[in-house]
């Protein structure tokens, strides 16, 4: 029996010594749900934000484009800063009931906790 980790993973390494190498995934993005199908959870936070308050809307299943142009509306709406990634828009400053009332208007379902 061999103690050789590299075998027990299963895996090869592969170097390469192309400067340029980006490593591919084949990784397709989910295709964006219909607003009306959408169930996306809007909270308020402060931790690890260095005490500053922001709303947080969670559970966008679709495209980063789509989520990214959501975000666009809601900063825009709102006249604050923010961002969006993985599933989740951050709004700066505690908008939580307008967040809801543009959501609610653009057609998705929404859940305020």
């Amino acid at each position: 029996m061999t103690d050789d980790w590299k075998k027990k993973l299963g895996a090869a390494t592969v170097y390469s010594t192309n400067p340029d190498f980006k490593f591919e995934t084949e990784e397709e993005e989910t295709e964006t749900l219909p607003n009306n199908k959408q169930q996306l959870i809007v909270s308020i936070d402060k931790k690890q934000r260095k005490g500053k308050t922001v709303t947080l809307i969670e559970g966008f299943i679709g495209k980063t484009e789509d989520l990214e142009a959501l975000a666009k509306l809601l900063k825009t709406k709102c006249g604050v800063g923010g961002s969006a990634k993985d599933g989740e828009i951050v709004i700066q400053g505690d908008f939580k009931q307008k967040v809801k009332e543009i959501l609610e208007k653009e057609g998705y379902k929404v859940k305020v906790k």
